[in-house]
């Protein structure tokens, strides 16, 4: 094997060897969830193969109508995490309650929030789909049982947080807080290889990102700041382009490598905006961040606000940090067309 060629589990490992009281249970669970994740790929590229397209009849917690890869995601997930050790409770997008660990496994202390498989309803068209991960210590003491107030941390307390995007290929992008490097899946190998180090993330991009078929139920304010960015202006590098997919890792991952803006904004149809702030906007906005990118809900980081239930949701503007500026300058009315 060439020198360069450097695996998910080693990249792991050189970093822990950087923090003399690491034991070796942050690098198992990493490989707990990339295994998860070889699953889930696996799957979604054959899904129309295996059966697992299509919907079930059951609705889940956001009343939403349950994919049946949804389910395969989620159980995957669940079944890769809960019997190592090192979890003290999950939660997940598909669970209306937290995810106890089993009684007959050992507890750990980290907690980890997911959602299995964002952006399912593509999945039919053979559209990007994701798995987005987040990782925190426990808040309550050792060697209990994990509770809700494990899962209701800021994200300011993540200790990692990372996302998959199953599309050509399958990429594992994660931070601990120390840079955001990617990983691609080479099934030749069977492993997760460090493709992208250290990636950074343009301050100002060329992309923005949003469904605008909501643009009449938006306020003045957010319109305002889509009808700025249609406009030529080569000074300032207007039009932007519009580009989005649909499924948030997906458009997210995008902007992260080229540049540009996510916006999820409240409307008078949801008044909080649609994202979950504990397993979607939280680990992203780390993620972001971490790349020298912006997350914020319009007033403040994502990552300062205290979650008040497991399903919460949120407004979500994430991507280059001068883009999230200028939408907050709109929305504030400290700009206007």
């Amino acid at each position: 094997m060439s020198a360069r060629i450097i695996t998910l589990t080693r990249h792991i490992i050189e970093e822990q060897r950087k923090h003399p009281y690491a034991t070796g249970e942050f690098t198992d669970l990493m490989n707990d969830i990339a295994f998860a994740a070889k699953l889930i790929s696996y799957h979604t590229n054959k899904a129309g193969l295996v059966g697992i397209l299509g919907e079930t009849e059951n609705i889940n917690v956001q009343g939403e109508i349950v994919k049946k890869l949804d389910v395969f995601a989620n159980e995957t997930m669940v079944n890769a995490l809960d019997h190592g050790g090192h979890l003290a409770v999950m939660a997940s997008e598909e669970s209306e309650d937290i995810i106890p660990i089993p009684d007959k496994y050992p507890l750990g202390k980290y907690v980890c929030l997911f959602d299995p498989l964002d952006g399912s309803s593509n999945i039919d068209a053979n559209v990007s789909v994701g798995t987005i991960f987040a990782i925190y210590h426990r808040s309550t003491p050792d060697g209990r049982p994990g509770t809700l107030e494990d899962c209701l941390q800021p994200g300011n307390n993540l200790v990692c947080a990372g996302y998959v995007v199953y599309g050509s290929s399958t990429m594992l992008v994660y931070t601990t807080g120390n840079g955001v490097h990617g990983f691609t899946l080479d099934h030749s190998y069977g492993e997760f290889l460090l493709s992208h180090p250290n990636i950074t993330t343009p301050k100002k991009g060329k992309i923005y990102s949003v469904n605008e078929s909501n643009f009449d139920y938006w306020d003045e304010g957010m319109q305002n700041y889509i009808q700025y960015v249609k406009q030529i202006d080569e000074k300032s590098g207007r039009p932007l382009k519009s580009r989005y997919i649909g499924s948030m890792v997906s458009d997210v991952h995008r902007n992260l490598l080229y540049g540009g803006v996510f916006l999820y904004p409240p409307s008078s149809l949801a008044p909080d905006g649609k994202l979950r702030l504990t397993y979607e906007a939280n680990p992203m906005a780390f993620i972001i961040e971490q790349a020298g990118g912006k997350a914020s809900n319009g007033k403040q980081r994502i990552v300062d606000i205290k979650p008040e239930n497991l399903h919460q949701r949120v407004p979500l503007y994430i991507g280059s940090e001068k883009d999230v500026a200028l939408i907050e300058d709109f929305l504030k009315g400290d700009k206007t067309l």
